[in-house]
């Protein structure tokens, strides 16, 4: 079952319900946060949850998708209490590409970098026996809900920025019940938009080089991840494929469970926050940066995946580079 909220003709907000090919909107219900809370205090799961609504009109997602009408799959009605975050280095080769973006020039250099160490720790013990906790991962904030990015609109890098370039990923999405628990909703496609130029620098640039837009959706997959995801990450420059490839994801082509991943996440109180949505990237090994291409002004990113629905799709915009300091006036 696939889930998503889109604008009716009126402009109004709607919950879409996909079961199979027919996509129709569930009424009685306003927005997808609504339904989650709903389902959290009945105590039911979400599916159970659907079913005790009646399903209205049927509706096109691929046409409401070229006409701009998919919002993002679950947001909150305060920004502030919406974060997005990730995790690195968690993917099957995912350290290849990191270890050579931060590898010395020296070629006495024989340690290994601290991206590699990190992937090998994940190897070792990202994947430990249920109900056990492993390896912590990576971990990165890219921010709060002012930063998510629905589907189809600009990811906009800011003018201080040195690159803006896609990474496919699969997010995982969460609402956290009134007694702090950590409820999973299910999982979207997601474009973690990251400065690479930035990150390539220094490693201790990565936290900035993540402050950035992203997108996730446009419909999310209730249930369980499969075991292995099978997508693909596209290029289009002036309405052409400038570069296409394969992305992996899933527990078999990860170095880590999801559950350690979770677990690491909501360890801590202030991710348990009642009431707060997480969207929770799990990282990727595939991105065009790795390839040689620089992301350019309307560039579009076009990531799918079989199970998941419409594609998602943003164009990337920059916004114009200025040297002038922010400036903090004292009071």
């Amino acid at each position: 079952m696939l889930i998503s909220q889109v604008l009716d003709a009126a402009g109004n907000r709607c919950v879409v319900v996909r079961n199979g090919s027919e996509a129709c909107i569930l009424k009685g219900i306003g927005s997808t946060y609504e339904l989650v809370l709903e389902a959290i205090g009945k105590k039911q799961s979400l599916t159970e949850c659907i079913r005790t609504h009646e399903l209205g009109a049927a509706v096109d997602l691929e046409k409401l998708a070229e006409e701009g009408r998919i919002l993002l799959p679950i947001d909150h009605p305060d920004a502030a209490h919406m974060h997005l975050t990730g995790t690195g280095l968690t993917h099957l080769g995912s350290a290849a590409t990191r270890d050579a973006m931060h590898a010395k020039d020296d070629d006495e250099e024989t340690q290994l970098t601290d991206s590699m160490k990190m992937f090998r720790m994940g190897l070792e013990n990202g994947k430990p026996p249920a109900g056990k906790a492993g390896v912590q991962p990576e971990w990165f904030y890219k921010g709060n809900g002012s930063v998510a990015t629905a589907p189809g609109e600009d990811l906009v890098s800011p003018g201080f920025c040195d690159d803006g370039g896609e990474e496919p990923e699969i997010a995982g999405i969460y609402v956290i019940a009134s007694d702090g628990t950590p409820f999973r909703v299910g999982f979207a496609l997601a474009n973690e938009f990251s400065d690479h130029v930035m990150e390539r620098q220094n490693y201790l640039y990565l936290a900035h080089s993540k402050l950035r837009p992203a997108s996730f959706g446009p419909e999310l997959l209730v249930g369980d991840l499969p075991k292995s995801v099978e997508g693909t990450s596209r290029i289009y420059r002036n309405g052409s494929v400038i570069w296409e490839k394969p992305f992996l994801s899933g527990e078999a082509n990860m170095s880590h469970t999801l559950a350690n991943l979770e677990h690491h996440h909501f360890k801590y109180d202030l991710f348990r926050q009642p009431g707060d949505v997480h969207v929770h990237m799990f990282g990727t090994a595939t991105l065009s940066f790795a390839d040689g291409v620089s992301c350019k002004e309307g560039d579009e990113v076009e990531i799918s995946a079989p199970g998941f629905g419409v594609p998602l799709k943003n164009k990337l915009s920059f916004t114009p580079s200025t040297q002038s300091a922010t400036i903090v006036k004292v009071l």
